[in-house]
């Protein structure tokens, strides 16, 4: 970190415990308020003219389950009671975090309307389903931000079955920090399950709502009331606008919480949560003695998981909703799951008791990542958490049994690219690269439709994962640093690279459009870690509004 803003993070901490301090009655005031009579619906539009006075915070509500074809989204802004006794201020999707959780038919056409309550613009970007490009949800690209108080309709035919999930794509490095996503399950004709859980995994940081993005070398602007808790952006002095496609790129700098030579700190993600509480406050899953159970894993956070079930044999039946061919039943082993990833569990309840579910590392954090598998009428005794025990992490790339698949290495391809990727420091600044650029200026991968692609994706990063996400297709994974893969075929839309690893991956372009590649670290992607999957043959009617504000990152 440089000095500069060592010195101006201590002297923004010190501030703001002094209005702590100011505050603490106040604080002190609202941590005995009863949660009881909340509204568990998750589903009413807040009415502006029903809102209550000044001195009432609004709380989230419980997350919900929406099914059929027709739904509403209002973006707004909440309180999350993440612990008892710590409320963290969030954006909301339908007043809950996670927002609501999507279960539609395969071959069903959903449509979602979009509500803007929120006081900036915001879109919903759909991970991992192959939606028509328009109905992608990327500012300045697909469409403009929805302004406050506006809305926007998306339409698309749920075509493949899987664990899938949405989020803000406007400004994403704050607004999906801030909550502003949920799952999205498109249910299968073969679903045969009897309990079916969805985990969604985040971090937060207890010190709430911080935003110093508006500070420079020459004033401190403490404008405690806008302050923002994902992107602790130290030095916003270098202008890097960008007129292409009319959007704001003038928050793709530096590192979000500090850095050293390269890396970031986290550790002020000082909270892990699953469907938005943590430790004892999550929500147990109860099942019954002889039930098969599936359990689908969402990270929307930031880092990366190390998920242990407990006490049973278990599957990994799919990998960002793809199937896996022929999955073995393992047991004390760990799914590392990193951003943007989906992994889906199944096993059979035949050990009856209370087992947990827990993320496993040497960090305290760890400890707040864990559930317990509640058999009905069980001893709660059964179990401990062993979140510190070292365990074996499953190699996906050996998992599951062969096949014939749609890809080979040595098959023609119409295209072949590299990217390489790293972490760089330019004009003074932290940045994250794609082959030396930083987006807007990295180089566009240009495709038509039907061609067959192979891209070699390699992190040159030192200390950074680089979960890569592409947008609008599948692509099928064919080697890990130079040998192929012996498993089942794997088939994902995410794809984490620990520092030094390298994959070839390929896919063909079946669904025309301008497609956003990226890093799901999202302050990776803020900060130059971006391109675009570009289709020559693809026009689109769509005009960017150089006044909407559009932050594709």
């Amino acid at each position: 970190m440089k000095i500069g803003t060592s010195f101006k993070l201590v002297f923004v901490f010190a501030i703001f415990a002094v209005l702590l301090t100011a505050c603490f009655d106040s604080k002190d005031s609202m941590e005995g308020m009863d949660h009881s009579n909340m509204n568990q619906s998750g589903m009413t539009n807040t009415d502006s003219s029903n809102q209550s006075n000044v001195n009432t915070q609004d709380k989230t509500s419980k997350m919900t389950t929406l099914k059929g074809k027709e739904f509403t989204l209002t973006a707004k802004t909440s309180n999350l009671e993440i612990t008892p006794g710590k409320t963290l201020p969030v954006w909301t999707f339908n007043n809950s975090v996670p927002g609501p959780e999507f279960r539609v038919k395969q071959g069903d056409t959903v449509k979602i309307t979009l509500k803007n309550d929120l006081p900036e613009p915001t879109t919903i970007h759909w991970h991992g389903l192959p939606v028509p490009n328009e109905m992608d949800g990327i500012p300045g690209v697909t469409q403009n931000a929805v302004q406050p108080g506006k809305s926007f309709v998306y339409e698309f035919k749920a075509t493949v079955p899987g664990t899938y999930w949405y989020h803000s794509h406007q400004d994403g490095a704050n607004q999906v920090d801030k909550g502003l996503y949920g799952a999205f399950i498109v249910e299968g004709t073969d679903e045969k399950v009897d309990r079916d859980y969805t985990l969604v995994l985040d971090e937060w940081m207890s010190m709430g709502d911080m935003d110093m993005s508006s500070m420079d070398n020459s004033s401190m602007n403490m404008d405690m009331s806008s302050m923002d808790h994902s992107n602790m952006n130290m030095d916003s002095s270098k202008d890097q606008a960008s007129s292409e496609n009319n959007i704001d790129h003038g928050n793709m700098s530096d590192d979000a919480h500090g850095s050293s030579a390269e890396g970031h700190d986290m550790s002020m993600y000082d909270i892990y949560s699953i469907n938005g509480k943590s430790g004892d406050s999550i929500d147990k899953l109860i099942v019954k003695k002889g039930e098969k159970v599936r359990i689908r894993l969402v990270n929307a956070g930031l880092l990366s998981h190390n998920i242990h079930l407990h006490g049973h044999e278990f599957k990994v039946v799919s990998t960002d909703g793809q199937p896996i061919n022929n999955p073995a039943s393992i047991n004390d082993q760990v799914i590392s799951i990193a951003p943007g990833e989906r992994y889906d569990l199944e096993f059979e309840a035949n050990n009856p008791g209370q087992w947990y579910i827990e993320d496993h590392g040497d960090d305290p954090r760890v400890k707040g990542m864990k559930a317990i598998i509640a058999y009905e009428g069980a001893n709660a005794d059964t179990d401990k958490p062993n979140e510190t025990a070292a365990l074996p992490i499953l190699d996906l790339t050996r998992y599951g049994q062969s096949s014939n698949s749609v890809f080979t290495l040595d098959q023609k391809y119409d295209l072949e690219y590299t990217m390489d990727l790293n972490t760089d420091q330019q004009s003074g600044q932290q940045v994250y690269t794609i082959n030396g650029k930083t987006y807007p200026d990295t180089e566009k991968i240009k495709v038509k439709k039907g061609d067959l692609v192979k891209v070699r994706l390699v992190n040159n990063s030192k200390t950074d994962d680089h979960p890569m996400h592409l947008h609008g297709h599948f692509f099928q994974v064919l080697s890990k640093n130079g040998k192929p893969i012996e498993g089942s075929p794997i088939v994902k839309d995410t794809l984490n690279l620990k520092p030094g690893e390298e994959y070839e991956v390929a896919f063909v372009a079946d669904n025309p459009g301008d497609w956003m590649f990226h890093c799901h670290e999202l302050h990776h992607a803020a900060a130059g870690m971006v391109t675009h999957l570009r289709y020559t043959d693809y026009k689109s009617d769509f005009v960017p509004d150089p006044n909407a504000g559009n932050k594709p990152e």
